[in-house]
């Protein structure tokens, strides 16, 4: 383990995170665009909506155990980063790199275009009825969104962490909406209840086989994604040995629970055909039980996949940052330096909105989905496999948190089959893609990374940088 011994001196990210914004976080970057894109996928997938229930209260538990098991290791390591800086501390440099390039150059990024590609699609929706709206247009959207989401976090992490508070009690609020509409229809209409969520009708149709069932949880757990999203600014969190776990387990509890409640309602409003058919879930479930004010739920739908863009650069920021700071990143040290007066990370902020721009060109929802999630689950095993090591061979080491030792071994089993199933039962020349990308940093790793060889031009670089941007280096807030 690395020493932990706090520097005084520089600039430090200050701890501005309490319970209600980590709650805001963690939550508020789950409930987004899954819940509005994800759910006829997830049908889709598995042919039933009795399976596709099934799949949802899986995932919420997935993502529940994979949580508590980060916050011991969150207790154990309290510095900012998550999966990077925990394999770094637990594996070395070697390892932790290929998490930094993965993370910082593909899964963020992604998850930032996906998500505001949902904003795009949504806004634009009720201008396009009965058709999607071009791409081209829903891009120049979702970029405009990443750009004004980058320009709030630059500025200031209080007022970051107002728009997550704020958005999420407004995504909660329209879910709420969604779930008591459903309920209504429900009373009203008994068919509802005999075609969807009748024992014997609710699972007809479904399709078993490792593709499709790995493929419905990635979809699934995408919907859920963010629930590790405290431990990339854990420096940032106020008493994290407190304010970790309890933010998880209320913020995954509610997310759980509503989701399951919207899917039902879904369901109770469309056909399991409609769902599938549908290009923007909460639009249909709009039109349908609201009529002519259906567009109110494409503003709901965008506002809630705004908020969680926002948690997402947030936390996606800081993993930049801290690889910076740890000398691999091969780009100059600026990246690991703060603002002198407003105390953000930009230089890793402004490099990440950089990425996600590019990275939104080529990408459509459900390929993004499925290769973000395939690669991310495949770190995550690594770093559950890490607090499982801890937890056998490091018993000692101070932690204010402790899971029992079978809810890592059960996550990090999930975790295996996400990675390996749909590969196993349907190759993809994509997971070579990916896979192949991943390795390709050790022709990065070697010179730049352990030998420390760097240009001098990069160092006239950041001095230009530093003076232009009006950053310093920043140390670690332990």
């Amino acid at each position: 383990m690395a020493d932990k011994t706090p520097k005084n001196e520089g600039l430090q990210l200050k701890r501005q995170i309490g319970l209600i914004g980590g709650v805001a976080i963690v939550s508020g970057t789950m409930i987004g665009s899954g819940i509005f894109m994800s759910p006829q996928y997830v049908l889709a997938y598995v042919g039933s909506p009795g399976a596709s229930m099934l799949i949802w209260f899986f995932s919420g538990v997935v993502a529940l155990l994979a949580a508590l098991s980060y916050t011991e290791l969150g207790t154990i390591i309290p510095e900012s980063g998550g999966e990077f800086t925990y394999i770094l501390r637990i594996y070395g440099s070697f390892p932790a790199f290929f998490a930094a390039i993965t993370f910082i150059l593909l899964l963020k990024p992604s998850s930032i275009a996906a998500k505001s590609m949902t904003i795009a699609q949504y806004v634009m929706a009720p201008f396009y009825p009965g058709c999607p709206p071009p791409q081209l247009a829903v891009k120049c959207f979702a970029a405009f969104s990443i750009l004004v989401v980058a320009i709030t976090n630059i500025l200031n992490v209080r007022f970051a962490l107002r728009v997550q508070v704020i958005f999420l009690v407004a995504k909660v609020f329209s879910l709420t909406f969604i779930v008591i509409g459903g309920l209504v229809k429900v009373i009203q209409s008994s068919t509802v209840i005999e075609e969807n969520f009748n024992i014997e009708n609710a699972f007809q149709g479904t399709q078993f086989s490792l593709n499709t069932l790995g493929k419905a949880l990635l979809q699934g757990l995408w919907s859920y994604g963010g629930w590790s999203n405290l431990n990339y600014v854990t420096e940032e969190l106020n008493k994290p040995e407190v304010n970790l776990p309890r933010a998880v387990l209320i913020a995954i509890s509610l997310v759980t629970t509503l989701y399951l409640l919207v899917n039902v309602s879904y369901l109770a409003v469309m056909t399991p055909k409609e769902l599938v058919s549908s290009s923007a879930v909460a639009v249909t479930w709009g039109n349908k039980v609201l009529g002519s004010w259906g567009w109110v739920m494409s503003v709901a739908a965008a506002l809630s996949a705004f908020g969680s863009l926002n948690g997402t650069f947030f936390s996606g920021g800081r993993v930049c940052f801290v690889a910076a700071r740890e000398g691999h990143m091969v780009t100059p040290d600026i990246l690991s330096m703060a603002h002198v007066h407003r105390l953000t990370p930009s230089p890793a902020l402004i490099f990440t909105t950089i990425i996600s721009l590019v990275v939104l060109i080529p990408g459509d929802f459900q390929s993004i989905v499925n290769y973000f999630s395939f690669s991310a689950w495949f770190f995550y095993a690594i770093v559950l496999s890490g607090l499982i090591y801890l937890k056998i061979k490091k018993k000692d080491l101070p932690r204010s948190y402790k899971v029992p030792i079978v809810i890592p071994i059960l996550v990090l089993i999930a975790a295996i089959f996400l990675v390996l199933a749909p590969i196993i039962d349907n190759p993809q020349i994509e997971y070579l893609y990916v896979a192949l990308f991943i390795s390709s940093g050790i022709v990065v790793y070697i010179p730049f990374i352990h030998y420390k060889l760097c240009p001098r031009v990069l160092d006239k670089l950041t001095v230009f940088l530093q003076l232009f941007l009006e950053v310093a280096p920043a140390d670690k807030n332990l």
